[in-house]
């Protein structure tokens, strides 16, 4: 499944977690040990630039946090990234450089690129999401599936080709210049291509392939 490999979705030049990502094929099996690696790189963070405040807790002096956001650890806040008004950030998350985290917007488990903007009520969790991708208001990874099982990742617009992750929480991986339409569902093991667009109110399961518009599930269009 090329379209779900993390070397066709990420730039790893753009993410403080590039040499984290690289030992992986898929980006889901790095989910499990994200905390780990935070709590192993944030001592070796350059004081000049960085700040504990917290326990685990990594904030960049450039970064721009808002006094009533919630930072929990443990947690990578990089360079010019701002964190805005009642963001909840519940751990085991990483921020990239120049990111933006709205306002209420809610985030679990998580690699943050550089330059990505979840901007305004949008709940990220357990997720990889690409440099400069974008998750338009109210849109959300959803992270479990209703019936409680352990997700499977589905090639739903090529080969039918699925791989089984042994996940029970799995959101969503963008690829990088990923744009995400307002008040979109992201379901359990969707996966976007770069450079992909899903149309606002859209409900997404499966590998969004790269260069594609997303209407809905039966007109997926490649661009021009």
């Amino acid at each position: 499944m090329e379209n779900a490999k993390i070397k066709n979705l990420y730039n790893l030049e753009e993410t403080i977690a590039g040499e984290y990502l690289s030992q992986f094929e898929y980006p889901w099996e790095a989910l499990e040990g994200i905390g780990d690696y935070i709590k192993k790189i944030g001592p070796t963070l350059d004081p000049n630039k960085f700040e504990m405040q917290g326990e685990d807790v990594w904030v960049a002096k450039s970064a721009k946090v808002f006094p009533s956001a919630y930072l929990n650890g443990p947690l990578i806040i990089d360079e010019d990234a701002e964190v805005r008004h009642c963001a909840f950030i519940r751990g085991n998350a990483i921020v990239g450089k120049g990111a933006v985290v709205g306002n209420s917007t809610e985030l679990k488990n998580v690699i943050i690129f550089n330059s990505v903007q979840v901007p305004h009520y949008n709940y990220v969790g357990d997720s990889i999401l690409g440099y400069k991708s974008h998750m338009g208001a109210g849109s959300i990874t959803s992270n479990v599936k209703s019936d409680k099982t352990l997700v499977v990742v589905k090639d739903c617009y090529d080969s039918k080709e699925e791989i089984a992750t042994g996940r029970k929480k799995f959101g969503a991986m963008l690829g990088d210049y990923v744009e995400v339409g307002c008040n979109s569902v992201l379901n359990p093991g969707t996966v976007i291509g770069r450079n992909s667009n899903i149309y606002p109110v859209s409900r997404v399961r499966g590998v969004v392939p790269a260069n594609s518009i997303f209407k809905d599930k039966d007109n997926v269009i490649q661009k021009q």
